[in-house]
């Protein structure tokens, strides 16, 4: 075989080679279209099923704030209990009267004495109306330590906080809106008879959550006096946001959080300009990112950061109006008389844990009666429930009015932002 016959065959053979993994690629990209596609049909058509539970159309505002007004089986297996999805009254901050849905999740059994409560808020999940936890095809994916707490014998509420599956915008990151929306989904319990649930509860509340479970605990004298509060849990807390902006800015984290802030910040207060802190490209897609599910905002904000698209410009953390809001949304310090459980990993890329340190600081200043948990080598999604047994055997003491054990006498295992 002559040089020249065996640089053509080679070459045959090496084209051969590369025709057959072009066609195995275009092969499994059309099948992954395909997968999508149907996924996206399925997903569709189990909303369009949904959609009237949590259509308020037609629904009377007037009544009794935290009434229930629909519900139905979830239709799920739940190991020690059943579930229900809720419609229910609630109130925005500036009182106005809306609906949320939620979760309602109730043990087996009867039992004479009332039964406490969990109230639990959950994070960012995106502000479609089909990323609503009680909307999605697996609502207790993120959630299965409600099946020990029903084994306790506890009731667990589980908001989606109003205009998050409901009409209206979510208020992301607004205190207020956030708290009215938890305290109501307790106080809805006293129309769903075979919960059989009191007036003592505790709420654990994880990143967006972490926010409004201590806006609830704040709150929860002024706003719903008739309710017992007696443990507040912050996992992850979005509670220092000034530091929390300013040190994700350039990163995908940006792409995520930045669109729903900006929405539901501009929406609670119509003075704020989003163009003025957002680039071109992000104030372009922003509304349209927002709507998005978390897991399709991550990915999009990966790919943008990627080829260097930043959200935010520079105004973000120096325009007093954008800034003066953040500050009006970052998380308050509670008194001594109100037993709280921050929770943290060191690793922590989403909520930095050196801005939950800060937090933890400026707490134990005060004199909170505060009970740390640090963790390493625990992600921000897997955070809560890896601490789940830790949190349910402190909220079991607390509702067995056993004393607390503060740890502000331990040094933080990390510098607070800022110091």
């Amino acid at each position: 075989m002559t040089k020249k016959h065996s640089f053509f065959s080679h070459h045959r053979h090496l084209a051969h080679w590369l025709l057959a993994i072009a066609i195995v690629l275009a092969v499994s990209l059309s099948i992954f279209l395909t997968l999508a596609a149907l996924t996206q049909l399925k997903v569709r058509h189990q909303q369009k099923v949904l959609q009237p539970f949590y259509d308020t159309t037609g629904l009377s505002t007037t009544g009794p704030i935290g009434e229930v007004v629909r519900r139905e089986p979830l239709n799920l297996t739940v190991d020690g209990g059943s579930g229900q999805r809720i419609l229910y009254r609630t109130q925005k901050a500036d009182g106005s009267v809306t609906f949320t849905s939620g979760m309602v999740f109730i043990p087996n059994g009867t039992t004479d004495k009332p039964r406490p409560v969990v109230a639990w808020a959950h994070g960012t999940v995106g502000m479609g109306d089909q990323c609503a936890p009680s909307r999605t095809p697996n609502p207790m994916k993120n959630i299965a330590w409600v099946s020990e707490m029903l084994k306790q014998g506890w009731v667990v509420t589980a908001t989606d906080y109003a205009g998050l599956g409901t009409p209206g915008t979510e208020g992301y990151l607004v205190g207020g809106d956030e708290a009215r929306d938890v305290l109501n989904s307790v106080q809805a319990l006293k129309y769903i008879p075979e919960a059989n649930a009191g007036t003592t509860f505790a709420v654990w509340g994880h990143s967006q959550g972490g926010h409004s479970a201590l806006f609830t605990a704040n709150q929860v004298s002024q706003y719903a006096p008739g309710l017992k509060l007696v443990g507040t849990v912050a996992s992850a807390p979005a509670a220092e946001l000034v530091p929390l902006l300013s040190e994700t800015a350039g990163t995908a984290i940006d792409w995520v959080i930045g669109p729903e802030a900006m929405e539901s910040w501009s929406a609670a207060q119509p003075g704020l300009d989003v163009s003025s802190v957002t680039t071109s490209v992000g104030y372009n897609n922003y509304k349209r990112i927002a709507n998005k599910c978390i897991e399709s905002a991550a990915l999009e904000g990966i790919v943008r950061t990627k080829f260097h698209q930043e959200f935010f410009n520079a105004s973000l953390t120096t325009s007093p109006s954008w800034v003066a809001m953040a500050k009006a949304q970052t998380a308050p310090i509670l008194d001594s008389s109100q037993p709280l459980m921050v929770a943290e990993s060191l690793t922590d890329q989403v909520v930095l844990p050196n801005t939950t340190a800060l937090y933890i600081q400026k707490a134990c200043a005060a004199k909170s009666n505060l009970t740390s948990l640090w963790l390493t080598n625990v992600g921000h999604i897997q955070l809560s429930s890896t601490i789940a047994p830790d949190v349910i055997g402190w909220i079991g003491d607390r509702f067995a009015g056993r004393p607390t054990s503060p740890t502000c006498a331990q040094p933080l295992p990390i510098a607070p932002a800022g110091s």
